[in-house]
């Protein structure tokens, strides 16, 4: 039986606007993060799950971001390293402890471009960023494309990234390598550089370099990652703590046509993978995933894919297509995390699906079943054609913890660049004891269903009764009971699926009275 949940009434409000649902028209509220007109891409954004309404946003080259109400409001402030220099790719992670870093690329004034990867703690109680450790350091070659993942048994943080030999270069004795770093000591020094790849890739910054290194931890500290270049996507794992790594690379997927392409419109584009591992007190606990997109289907037809595994990585599923419109349409720039309270995996990514120009929306699609299905659903609030003539940036990214869910993006009017947020709270909920509750909702039965199912409920009170269903993003699809008066007593309602047109999927009942409300979860199959 799923875990019942009550909220306060000023929290209705905000549920509310998630229900709003008309085609052509985003949901949900969005923010402008940075300054109207900057020159800003390649977001990161990152939420203190021991306080949902801290966040903390960057973006390229040094700026970053700070809200504390949930990501309504935002400041915005130039990051400075006066040592090494601050040059994009901004990777934003907070640690167990809360404490947030902005992990980036270098331009030292003694040493050379991009020569280390560099890592910058914020203190909430001065404001204010340490100067900054480093790792990676290796001469002249480059090191680029940093990500970073904190291990929350050990508040241990690991760092993958790409070593080019000298990048851009088309010599072929050039290399291009997936170097591994590690902090034990909230990020005061870090361990030597370790490359974990088996092939290498060239440094011509394209299909046949070794790129797209982002770390993740599985529930027993396994540090698990993918990345794309002459061998497809692969993986790699290490059990040791990052000591040892697979001597052999393991197979995902071909990524037909590489992760280099073309999207009309937007400077350059790329289809790099992202790895997570779930690590939520659910029956998808140890599964890891890793995402991407590529024009397998035609380089008018760019897609968003997924794979996991269950095996902690020895084996792969076919590829699985995450966007759900018709064929013909770009889907790209995709980014992917898993909410670890619930195990449910959210993806952002851009979409062309409703045009026949280069107009881009942005969406999510979440999975509330491992992965197996996705819902699509529109996230921003108007459309923007994007100029070519504008560097665009190379990723999206997105944060959620506890059903808070805080997208990024860039957005491109033009030439005009803008970094923006959606407010997506998909449960606002606050628990409270069964004894202060006037009334109590069951299980329904059975669940899953396939056409009907029965919902009890019991008053200790008279009250006004509403009971409704909701899909997985909040949205209303059903008024079984819409505030009528009941007394004391248990109640049971025959709810029909199909008399609203509601297909198989996951849903949520709720029992609304006065200012309190119950929901369970339900789930309707084929």
């Amino acid at each position: 039986m799923e875990k019942m949940i009550t909220i306060h009434l000023k929290y209705i409000v905000a549920l509310a606007l998630l229900m709003i649902s008309s085609v052509g028209f985003s949901q949900y509220q969005n923010i402008m993060i940075s300054e109207a007109g900057s020159s800003v891409s390649e977001p990161s954004i990152s939420m203190n799950p021991k306080n949902t309404d801290q966040l903390i946003a960057g973006s390229n080259l040094n700026k970053y971001y700070i809200s504390e109400n949930g990501g309504l409001n935002w400041s915005q402030q130039t990051l400075m390293s006066p040592n090494y220099g601050v040059w994009g790719d901004p990777c934003i992670i907070v640690d167990t402890t809360g404490d947030f870093y902005f992990l980036h690329l270098s331009n030292p004034a003694n040493g050379n471009w991009i020569d280390r990867i560099v890592s910058q703690k914020f203190d909430f109680d001065t404001y204010e960023w340490t100067s900054g450790s480093f790792m990676g350091l290796n001469g002249t070659k480059a090191q680029d494309k940093e990500w970073a993942v904190v291990d929350s048994a050990t508040n241990t943080i690991y760092v993958t990234w790409t070593q080019f030999d000298q990048y851009g270069t088309d010599d072929p004795d050039k290399y291009s390598n997936i170097h591994f770093s590690k902090s034990t000591d909230a990020g005061e020094t870090w361990s030597e550089a370790t490359k974990i790849n088996e092939i290498s890739g060239d440094c011509i910054d394209g299909d046949e370099t070794t790129e797209g290194a982002v770390p993740a931890v599985g529930p027993n500290g396994e540090i698990y990652v993918a990345w794309a270049g002459p061998a497809g996507i692969v993986f790699d794992k290490s059990l040791d703590s990052g000591e040892t790594w697979l001597d052999e690379d393991i197979f995902i997927n071909a990524q037909p046509t590489g992760w280099d392409y073309d999207i009309p419109g937007i400077s350059r584009a790329n289809g790099l993978p992202i790895t997570c591992c779930d690590i939520s007190p659910t029956e998808y606990n140890g599964t890891i995933y890793v995402n991407w997109s590529d024009q397998r289907n035609g380089e008018d037809d760019t897609d968003i894919w997924i794979s996991k595994s269950t095996d902690g990585g020895d084996t792969w599923t076919d590829a699985l297509r995450v966007n759900n419109d018709p064929p013909g349409k770009q889907q790209f720039f995709t980014w992917m995390t898993i909410d670890q309270t619930n195990g449910e995996i959210i993806i952002i990514f851009y979409d062309r699906r409703d045009y026949e120009n280069n107009n881009t929306d942005v969406f999510i699609a979440r999975s509330t079943d491992g992965g197996n299905t996705f819902e699509n659903v529109k996230i921003s609030e108007s459309p923007f054609m994007p100029s070519s003539n504008v560097f665009f940036g190379d990723y999206t990214n997105i944060t959620a913890h506890d059903g808070k869910i805080r997208p990024i993006w860039a957005r491109a009017d033009g030439v005009s660049m803008s970094i923006w947020t959606a407010i997506i709270d998909v449960t606002t909920d606050i628990a409270k004891p069964m004894e202060q509750m006037p009334f109590s909702l069951a299980q329904n039965y059975p669940n899953p269903f396939r056409e009907s199912t029965l919902i009890s409920y019991k008053l200790r009170r008279k009250a006004m009764v509403s009971l409704s269903v909701y899909d997985v993003f909040g949205r209303r699809v059903a008024t079984i009971i819409d505030n009528k008066d009941r007394g004391v007593g248990k109640y049971v309602e025959q709810f029909n699926a199909s008399s609203y047109n509601i297909h198989a999927g996951v849903y949520y009942f709720t029992l609304q009275i006065e200012n309190r409300i119950e929901k369970q979860k339900m789930i309707i199959v084929d």
